[in-house]
């Protein structure tokens, strides 16, 4: 059950690589790992927040409001951990500035809740958020770590490869196209492969 929802969420529905959803700040904010892990846990906590939340009160929610509904639970959360982030740490919040309250405008985040929150019970809910937060979280770091190697020879600070010369266009907008490129490139030979039959 456990390793069939992580596959879900890492694999076969990976928000960004999977299902294309959340690119915004797959590109913006994935110049070095800190940047993407500290995003990644917001996005964790406000999916997982947003989806039991939708999932408790679902039966209550008249059907032609849903969608504003679903919205101001996620904008809650997401001022929540913007001013979680802003209280304990400022610097992380300074180097994703405006990202942290687009969370809320994440097609990702309003797509679990139509899809999947208001139709399911409060368990499948916590986990679909955990799984599919985990899975955006793990996209942006693989990402970052790319860009942050390549760009500037460091990863979370510390120097990689020594006498390495940092090519400056990976931590450019262009370079988060080239990466994220790479990665699709990969997950797509990959299911090819494995539709035709291949291991």
């Amino acid at each position: 059950m456990i390793r069939d929802e992580l596959k879900r969420g890492i694999m076969v529905q990976n928000p960004i690589f999977g299902l294309a959803l959340g690119l915004c700040p797959a590109l913006a904010i994935t110049t070095t790992a800190f940047n993407a892990l500290g995003m990644g846990i917001a996005v964790i906590f406000v999916l997982t927040c947003s989806n039991v939340t939708v999932s408790l009160i679902r039966r209550w929610i008249p059907e032609k409001v849903r969608i504003p509904c679903y919205i101001t639970i996620i904008a809650t959360f997401v001022t929540i951990a913007d001013l979680f982030m802003k209280a304990y740490a400022p610097f992380l919040s300074s180097q994703l500035g405006i990202y942290v309250p687009l969370i809320a405008a994440n097609c990702l985040i309003l797509a679990r809740a139509e899809a999947y929150a208001s139709k399911s019970n409060l368990v499948r809910a916590a986990v679909d958020g955990i799984v599919m937060g985990f899975g955006f979280s793990l996209s942006l770091v693989l990402i970052s770590a790319v860009r942050e190697i390549l760009g500037y020879n460091k990863l979370f600070g510390v120097t990689v490869i020594t006498g390495f010369h940092p090519m400056v266009l990976f931590v450019m907008p262009a370079g988060g196209f080239f990466v994220v490129a790479a990665f699709f490139g990969i997950v797509n030979y990959r299911r090819i492969k494995k539709a035709r039959g291949n291991p």
